[in-house]
């Protein structure tokens, strides 16, 4: 080695050289400089290009790429200091999930377009090994993304459920079906049904933590945790919209029967689970946090069992806003509890709670009506919300809350 070394210094002797095998999934080709062995002098800077076929799109470099530009760029340079070994990997434009080894290859392309086929349930391939008590030794479903390699792709439900999940970490926290879905990723139309989950921080049914935006979702069963712990999304810091979740919620802090802390848009949604939890629970929300937390034309109508800040719909309204929303259920706790809001320090306008289904006559906010005032149309639409009256089994989705004049609570038009 001392004698190459010497010799590759001297004038006239050839460089050191290293070869360089590049190869690609199916999908598209490695186009520049190709795929095959190509040798280069060693420090050279090689250009590289992948390109997809029509219906595929390009995800990474992998191997040993240590001296790529740019790992997930289609388009990028390696600069030879070695002998290498790399593959351009490339993926469907759209992901067909049908059974549960398609949706746990999803976190293979965390940026992908995904669409659900059909139901998934507990007969479903794939759900032993993946999805059941006894899957990844007794942890059960593994969620897809991290806090460090986020979900950021499309998933499009179809209207179709995911059923049976089955998930106890209590040691970790992003914990969902979704662990952690980016600013850019959407999940929408989707069930999650009969699940079981407990977690540590950041636990829902269907997402542990969201930056992104979910819609036209629903989640049923029971979800446990410590902090952030919501129905449907343990920490929302996006967009949830036209959702709902049924079942039990239990934690610590932070605890809703849809979000646990929501520091983003909510709204059109509701919750029926009970909750339970000691500060910061409420129906829908545990926590509606400083400035950008939002809850509109949303209600609650679950038992919560507290000790500090509970609120029927609200644990904390911490310089958030509510409007045109309600809540109905119990409310039990033993400080700063409230029939609508249990703690708020900013914006509660156009909201109601049952004083006599919730058994408190006061709130931080809001305003308390009886059961018989909860079912008139008067009560709401003297408070400017967008309310029409319909007849029994009749839904008007050109207004966003409906109501049976003197037998129902509002109603959203899009509820099922």
């Amino acid at each position: 080695m001392i004698t190459v070394a010497f010799m590759a210094g001297i004038a006239g002797c050839a460089p050191v050289q290293y070869d360089l095998t590049v190869s690609g999934t199916e999908g598209g080709e490695v186009t520049t400089p190709g795929e095959d062995t190509f040798t280069y002098n060693e420090g050279s800077v090689v250009n590289l290009v992948a390109e997809p076929e029509d219906g595929y799109h390009f995800v990474s470099w992998t191997g040993e790429v240590g001296t790529i530009a740019n790992v997930n760029a289609a388009t990028t340079t390696i600069i030879m200091n070695d002998h290498y070994s790399i593959l351009a990997n490339f993926g469907l434009d759209i992901w067909e999930i049908r059974d549960w080894y398609d949706l746990d290859a999803v976190r293979d392309d965390l940026s992908g377009p995904c669409v659900l086929m059909n139901d998934l349930g507990s007969t479903t391939a794939g759900y032993e090994d993946l999805a059941s008590e006894t899957a990844n030794e007794g942890s059960g479903w593994e969620p897809i993304g991290t806090s460090d390699d986020q979900f950021t792709g499309s998933f499009d439900g179809q209207g179709y459920e995911i059923k049976d999940l089955f998930i106890i970490r209590p040691d970790e926290s992003h914990v969902g079906l979704f662990g952690e879905v980016g600013q850019e990723g959407l999940t929408k139309d989707i069930g999650v049904v009969n699940v079981t989950v407990t977690g540590h921080n950041y636990v829902g049914g269907l997402v542990g933590h969201s930056d992104g935006t979910l819609s036209n979702s629903y989640s049923t069963g029971s979800v446990n945790g410590t902090e952030h712990i919501g129905g449907l999304v343990g920490h929302n810091d996006g967009i949830v919209n036209n959702s709902y979740s049924s079942g039990s919620v239990t934690g610590d802090s932070r605890v809703g029967g849809l979000v646990g802390w929501n520091q983003a848009t909510l709204s059109n949604s509701y919750s029926s689970c009970s909750v339970t939890g000691n500060s910061s629970v409420g129906g829908l929300v545990g926590d509606n946090w400083y400035y950008e937390g939002t809850v509109g034309n949303s209600y609650s109508t679950g038992r919560v069992t507290g000790g500090r800040w509970v609120g029927g719909l609200v644990g904390v309204n911490y310089y958030g806003s509510v409007t045109h929303s309600y809540s109905t259920g119990r409310v039990t706790g033993s400080m700063q509890v409230g029939g609508l809001v249990g703690y708020n320090t900013d914006t509660v306008s156009n909201s109601f709670w049952d004083t006599q289904s919730s058994g408190q006559a006061t709130s931080d906010g809001g305003t308390g009506k009886s059961n018989a005032e909860m079912k008139e149309i008067a009560t709401f639409s003297g408070a400017a919300w967008d309310i029409c009256a319909v007849t029994p089994g009749q839904t008007n989705p050109t207004y966003i809350w409906n109501i049976v004049d003197g037998e129902t609570y509002p109603f959203l038009s899009w509820e099922p």
